[in-house]
């Protein structure tokens, strides 16, 4: 389900019809080669430049924080101008099921299987991008990259870099909410309503002309999220389809989460994406 609050509705588009938002943040909708089983076979992506944006983790693992609330929720009581699912969580309702590091703050110590790390706020004089997406096959571990960064997280891989899909085709699908990067480095959340295939998802970021060249899967089905809200825009996203545990498209309402990453403006704004 997409929530147009917005006195119109941004048209679907090639990646040559991105619609800017605010400075350093853009939307785009992909039209799906393939028609999905149920719902309009878009994805819609926001792309985020660090320059001008910082990445914010927020969670009920935080002081003052007791119970999980929707991304539009999260953002109003964070202050955020978007947020997306942080990730998978443990049947606690709280924890990351990778390891999860933002700042001073570690929601889990848990280093998993999982091959992907997004890694953000370098450390001070580390002349780093603001935001990156490791691969933790290709030479560097998790303990490496905190040398460097002061906030780290642990999620399924969908992309390797430099934009390799590294699914096979399944018969699994879902709503989806992911995060990417491009090749300018910055930062994509992405979102399907209709259920898809990661592989086929994969086949459509990659031959959409966005860029992307990294991708982490945050969550699938009901409890799948994005929120925007500046430039004179608010769209409420959430999912529905997952197969074997919800396979309809009939969710009207976003599900609380625990966990999200979001995005607020920088009080000092970069020059350049390579910092």
């Amino acid at each position: 389900m997409i929530l147009l609050l917005a006195g119109y509705l941004i048209p679907a588009s090639g990646a040559e019809g991105w619609k800017q938002l605010a400075q350093g943040m853009d939307y785009l909708i992909i039209t799906a080669k393939d028609k999905a089983v149920s719902g309009e076979s878009r994805i819609s992506v926001v792309r985020i430049d660090p320059d001008y944006w910082e990445l914010v983790f927020s969670g009920i693992s935080q002081p003052g924080e007791r119970f999980g609330k929707t991304a539009c929720e999260w953002c109003k009581s964070r202050d955020l101008t978007a947020a997306i699912n942080a990730g998978m969580f443990a049947t606690d309702g709280q924890t990351h099921v990778g390891y999860l590091r933002f700042r001073d703050h570690v929601n889990s110590r848990h280093i998993n299987n999982y091959q992907s790390v997004m890694a953000f706020d370098p450390k001070e004089g580390k002349e780093l991008p603001l935001f990156s997406i490791f691969d933790l096959d290709a030479g560097v571990n998790i303990t490496t990259i905190l040398k460097d960064y002061n906030s780290a997280i642990q999620n399924l891989r969908l992309i390797k870099k430099p934009g390799i899909n590294v699914w096979r085709q399944q018969d699994r699908k879902w709503s989806e909410a992911a995060i990417g990067e491009d090749k300018e480095g910055r930062i994509l959340f992405i979102f399907s309503r209709s259920p898809i295939t990661m592989y086929d998802l994969n086949n459509e970021l990659l031959g959409s002309g966005i860029g992307i060249v990294a991708a982490q899967h945050l969550e699938g089905g009901p409890e799948a999220q994005l929120y925007i809200n500046t430039g004179g825009v608010k769209i409420e996203m959430f999912g529905s389809y997952e197969t074997g545990f919800n396979e309809n498209n009939s969710n009207p309402e976003p599900w609380p989460v625990p966990n999200v990453i979001g995005v607020r403006p920088r009080k000092q704004v970069f020059n350049g994406h390579s910092k």
